[in-house]
């Protein structure tokens, strides 16, 4: 059972980026589904290379326990962002560097399913999970984790200032929040490009029209989430001066102050877009069995409480407990915005193109 996560402050908010940029262990007691009988007939246990973003992290003492169960091995290697994580999976298909892959989320998956670079496994989902699965895929990428990047805002500054806060999109655009709010962008950050298809859900073909606003109004565009979050949002603490930043549904939970029962920042629930985080077993695995075996593993009622406070995400299973906190401070929101991942395939150069177009001139 998950302990409740205990308030922190904002200097705990630190060790979320520490976390997040550090490649973690993975690891579970025994499970309803046994990784044993995950596996079928096939011999489970050896070395298992799981190949992940940067910022897969789960606590040591689950994987100590899963591989002294299974008699597996299990190596976790890094490879960047999670659109690094896919451009890598995709050159090498066929020949991998690991045996399953964690992190390829519902804005990269059209590709390297389209590029045969997954192996078809379909494991028995928990209740709660189907809900995420894909439309086209879902054979071969099994959902972990779900999270909603949304725009964030610092409460504290907007009562001082007295100002009433931003609540859509429109609003970003409005000369009162001129200057006050920064992003990752779409080409370099997968929340940046999650954002962007925000914005692309909700405004269609006029998305370039809302963007030439956007940073005339003055938006700052960085390469990546920390850079906005640690270092520009004024709750990221740093030195930062831009009080509305891209960020997480969950991220109010981690910016509680010691002793108090208010987070210093909200999540904007009308600017969220859903991201959902797949697994997959690699085509030319070493070890498929052992790769099933830990897709199994990460669906588990022990792993899937532990990805709140490991990895800040929401677990896709029904039977996983999430923090106490996390029902006040990290709400969901009830109708995120969506683009199909089919239409992100057809389009996503060509708006990627246009993207850079319209942010460089």
């Amino acid at each position: 059972m998950l302990r409740c996560l205990r308030t922190i402050s904002i200097a705990s908010l630190t060790l979320l980026a520490t976390a997040c940029s550090t490649m973690g262990e993975s690891g579970s007691s025994a499970t309803e589904s046994s990784p044993e009988a995950a596996a079928g007939s096939q011999e489970v246990g050896g070395k298992v290379v799981l190949v992940s973003h940067e910022s897969f992290n789960l606590p040591k003492k689950l994987v100590t326990a899963f591989e002294r169960e299974s008699g597996i091995d299990l190596v976790t290697r890094s490879a960047g962002d999670a659109g690094t994580l896919t451009a890598k999976l995709s050159l090498t298909k066929g020949n991998p560097t690991g045996d399953l892959a964690f992190g390829v989320d519902n804005t990269f998956a059209s590709r390297p399913l389209d590029e045969g670079v997954f192996a078809t496994y379909e494991p028995s989902l928990p209740d709660g999970a189907a809900e995420f699965a894909l439309e086209e895929g879902a054979d071969k990428l099994t959902p972990i984790d779900v999270g909603h990047v949304c725009v964030n805002v610092d409460t504290e500054w907007f009562e001082k200032e007295g100002i009433a806060p931003p609540e859509t999109l429109a609003d970003l655009v409005d000369p009162t929040y001129q200057n006050l709010f920064v992003t990752p962008g779409a080409s370099t950050s997968s929340p940046g490009m999650a954002f962007f298809l925000s914005t692309v859900a909700e405004y269609g073909d006029d998305w370039p029209d809302y963007w030439t606003s956007l940073l005339d109004n003055g938006a700052k565009v960085v390469d990546g989430w920390e850079d906005a979050y640690f270092g520009d949002f004024t709750q990221g603490g740093g030195k930062g001066v831009r009080p509305i930043v891209l960020s997480y549904d969950s991220s109010p939970a981690f910016t509680v102050p010691k002793g108090s029962a208010e987070s210093s920042t909200a999540a904007l629930l009308d600017t969220c877009f859903r991201q959902v985080e797949y697994a997959g077993v690699l085509e030319g695995a070493a070890n498929p069995a052992g790769a099933e075996a830990v897709i199994d593993w990460l669906l588990s009622t022990e792993v899937q409480a532990a990805l709140p406070t490991a990895m800040y995400v929401f677990p896709v299973s029904d039977e996983a407990e999430v923090p106490a906190d996390w029902a006040v401070h990290a709400v969901q929101p009830s109708a995120p915005l969506t683009v199909s991942p089919a239409d992100i395939a057809a389009n996503r150069e060509q708006w990627l193109t246009e993207w850079t177009d319209v942010v460089t001139r």
